[in-house]
């Protein structure tokens, strides 16, 4: 019964996940209408069931294009993680595993970066690099380094020292087997919600870089460019912004329930 009742944060963002990223899939192969298509005679319909979150400006189904639009923002932050989490996981295993100056070196130059907030040294990348999907990954890929390097940095310097691993050098066991087949897998509890947040702050930063006009940019279709296209008409058409909002909050909010439940070991 504790068990079940441990779970339920879990389960609830799993089942919020899961439909999210059910929407962003099947947008990839079929949407209800064709997200470009123009119809100048249908401007502005408010939500109904021929067309749930109503449409926009041009005409065009916001749902369809939202189903589009979760689907390019699922994959930023996607890989943005997975860009992030790699290249941090590797420092840091490596920094809190053999300590010593090269650590000292490291760690002071990731406090240095981490007194930056992530989007503003994104933000300096983007305009080496330039607007668009791709750039926005790698940038945010980059700015996301420090945030997991440090949990993972801290996770293996408290493990180093452990029973476990003390004797697994006994055994003879070499230091990429310990640091990957033994540490890694411990530091889950920790290393999955840090994800889970690095993946929610990188929906959030990608949505603020394309409502500022600086992320991605036509002719792909994200949530934040989305709600950068219905901002002007708040007053006049409030289902353009409400839905897309809407969207937007129940991704996050389910990746956050799934990072409670797993921080609590509740999978």
């Amino acid at each position: 019964m504790l068990l079940k009742k441990s779970n339920t944060s879990f389960r609830i963002g799993l089942c919020i996940a899961a439909c999210m990223a059910a929407m962003a899939l099947i947008g990839y192969v079929w949407t209800p209408y064709d997200p470009e298509m123009i119809v100048g005679s249908e401007k502005f319909l408010a939500p109904s069931l021929r067309h749930l979150f109503g449409t926009d400006n041009f005409g065009r189904d916001i749902f369809s294009r939202s189903m589009v639009g979760i689907g390019t923002t699922f994959f930023i932050a996607a890989c943005t993680v997975l860009i992030g989490g790699v290249v941090g996981i590797i420092i840091g295993a490596f920094t809190g595993y053999f300590g010593g100056v090269v650590d000292e070196v490291l760690m002071r130059i990731n406090d240095a970066l981490t007194a930056f907030p992530n989007i503003l040294i994104a933000l300096v990348f983007i305009a080496m690099l330039g607007f668009g999907k791709y750039n926005v990954i790698l940038a945010l890929g980059v700015a996301f380094i420090p945030s997991f390097a440090r949990v993972v940095r801290t996770e293996f310097a408290r493990h180093r020292a452990m029973n476990y691993v003390k004797s697994a050098r006994l055994m003879g066991a070499g230091h990429l087997r310990i640091m990957f087949r033994h540490i890694l897998p411990n530091t889950r509890n920790v290393l999955l919600p840090a994800l889970m947040i690095g993946f929610n702050n990188a929906v959030l930063a990608e949505a603020s870089m394309s409502y500022l006009g600086i992320g991605v940019a036509a002719p792909d279709i994200s949530l934040g460019y989305m709600l950068k296209e219905a901002q002007s008409y708040m007053l006049g058409a409030p289902w353009y912004v409400l839905c897309v909002g809407l969207v937007i909050v129940l991704l996050i909010l389910g990746v956050s329930m799934m990072g409670d439940g797993m921080g609590k070991g509740e999978m």
